[in-house]
């Protein structure tokens, strides 16, 4: 029974942080679109601060600890093939996490960087999460 509370709490927090890497880039890019000082510059950075503290960061840690306590209490995972592929793109995808905020606080200090390269960036966690799901649902080996 403790595997399955873990494990919902689990998909919570993984749908809290896709939300989190969906809108953020999305923010910074808004944030962008002004100068430092104006109002929609403020506005943004102050939204994605607030997205980062609350619910970015702390998704990502309870992603992670839930997923290692439930890996703890089912050590069979670490023997499917599909398991390491997801677990490969989870880091990949924890990875972009620390390149949107480190990306982020660039945009916050006054740097310019380019719209299009986040734009197409802003697309990867949906592409990763797709081949996660199928990887959790599907186990196609």
């Amino acid at each position: 029974m403790t595997y399955l509370w873990l494990k919902a709490f689990h998909i919570i927090f993984v749908i809290a942080f896709m939300a989190g890497m969906l809108i953020y880039p999305r923010y910074k890019l808004h944030q962008l679109t002004a100068k430092p000082g104006d109002p929609l510059f403020e506005t943004m950075k102050s939204a994605s601060n607030k997205l980062r503290i609350i619910i970015l960061n702390p998704s990502v840690i309870l992603v992670w600890v839930l997923g290692i306590a439930m890996v703890a209490m089912n050590h069979g995972l670490l023997s499917q093939g599909w398991f390491h592929v997801k677990l490969l793109l989870v880091l990949i995808l924890t990875g972009l996490h620390g390149y949107f905020i480190s990306m982020g606080k660039k945009i916050d200090n006054g740097e310019t960087l380019p719209a299009k390269q986040l734009k197409l960036l802003n697309e990867v966690p949906f592409l990763l999460m797709i081949v996660i799901v199928v990887m959790v649902i599907v186990r196609p080996f």
